[in-house]
């Protein structure tokens, strides 16, 4: 039994996630391939959260070029490049690379056998899908003419139904976002023959996505590693063994963990990631292994009545030394990037050297964040911290 330290495990898990050290070359994809899946969700404040992923790991990427990344060559190439990646069940929905498409087979195959997954899908309504999209190619629900006003999933038209079902029991296949509207294609047409044929079985898929798991976490307990691909815990016992992965203690948590021998191999080491992370980051989105990793109590306020919230509509956790030591709600106005609220961890501001280090942690991520959405200005609206070190620290980090 291999035995870690509380901080061994965190540095662990920040290098496995991109945050400590260099990340390998390639990019976006790189970014992807190494987490398994990027969340995505309809909130956009600086951006969308499956932007904000590979901005937080490689700094001021173009957002054409993550987009590109994701699905090919966008809009104007859908019928000429087959994408990178596809949308489907992961932890919610998510990007996932290409490559995984038969990893998910477990999941298709549990639909199928279920027969519905929120709504029973009405009669004919698949065929009209079916031959829709074989004769004119990729289209949104709208283009199919099934579109309802409301986005409520109990609102759902017949074609809504329709073809969410295909997309679930793996016929169709979502290979881009346009204006947040899924674009859907047949599977025969997105998905690589090689990989559309290979069905492996449950123990199979479960084995490999464990695996994923553990090797995107670099240590995990069994519930972490259900969680990352929202299985269940009894599966992860089912195939823990044939993963690779290696059981470990770690200081302090009351469960067993795993850890990727690859992670074990060399004591991470390197620059720490200064930057703001979206809460639906792979970092966080566990809320209880954020608090048992970093003693990082985090909650998602955007469906908080306003006068309830404590940290703001959309805040995003403060990454800086490979601690999450605080947030920001951030808004943008025009070209300036206001930070609607700022609250930082007790511990961050106990002593004076290390307030003037969580604000110049804050100055440089916030100044980060605004020029790569093409702000020139950054202002902090609410903060317990001192205005004149805020100020001081916003003048430092500016850019020249």
């Amino acid at each position: 039994m291999v035995e870690l330290s509380a901080d061994e495990a965190r540095r662990l898990q920040l290098r496995a996630q991109g945050f400590l050290g260099a990340f390998p070359k390639g990019g976006v994809p790189a970014v992807l391939e190494r987490l398994g899946a990027v969340q995505l969700d309809t909130i956009s404040v600086l951006a969308r959260s499956h932007e904000l992923v590979p901005y937080a790991r490689l700094g001021p990427v173009g957002r054409n070029k993550v987009e590109a990344a994701y699905w090919g060559n966008g809009s104007a190439g859908r019928e000429k490049r087959r994408p990178e990646a596809f949308e489907y069940w992961a932890h919610a929905a998510s990007i996932i690379p290409m490559a995984d498409w038969p990893l998910f087979a477990f999941r298709r195959r549990a639909y199928v056998r279920r027969g519905w997954r929120w709504h029973k899908v009405p009669e004919g309504v698949c065929d009209q899908i079916r031959t829709r999209l074989k004769e004119d190619g990729p289209l949104t629900t709208k283009e199919l003419g099934g579109a309802k006003a409301s986005a409520e999933w109990w609102d759902w038209s017949d074609h809504k139904i329709g073809i969410e079902w295909l997309l679930d029991i793996g016929e169709v296949v979502c290979v881009e976002r346009a204006g947040w509207r899924r674009v859907y294609d047949l599977a025969e047409r997105a998905v690589p023959p090689e990989l559309l044929a290979r069905e492996p079985d449950d123990d199979a898929c479960l084995t490999a996505l464990v695996a994923r798991a553990g090797r995107a976490l670099g240590v995990a307990t069994r519930g972490d590693l259900a969680d990352y691909y929202r299985i269940k815990q009894d599966q992860v016992d089912a195939v823990i063994e044939a993963t690779g992965l290696v059981p470990v203690e770690v200081a302090g948590w009351p469960q067993r963990a795993w850890a990727d021998p690859g992670a074990l191999h060399a004591p991470p080491r390197g620059r720490h990631a200064t930057t703001l992370l979206s809460p639906f980051d792979s970092l966080v989105w566990d809320r209880a292994r954020a608090s048992r990793v970093f003693g990082f109590d985090h909650r998602l306020e955007a469906y908080v009545p306003k006068g309830k919230r404590v940290h703001g509509y959309f805040a995003m956790p403060l990454l800086a030394g490979g601690r999450l030591i605080g947030r920001v709600d951030p808004a943008r106005e025009g070209r300036a990037l206001i930070a609607r609220q700022v609250t930082m961890e007790p511990w961050a501001t106990r002593t004076a050297a290390r307030a003037e280090s969580s604000v110049a942690a804050l100055a440089t991520a916030l100044w980060r964040a605004a020029s790569w959405v093409g702000c020139d200005d950054v202002r902090v609206e609410r903060t317990e911290l001192a205005s004149p070190l805020v100020d001081a620290a916003l003048r430092a980090a500016a850019p020249a």
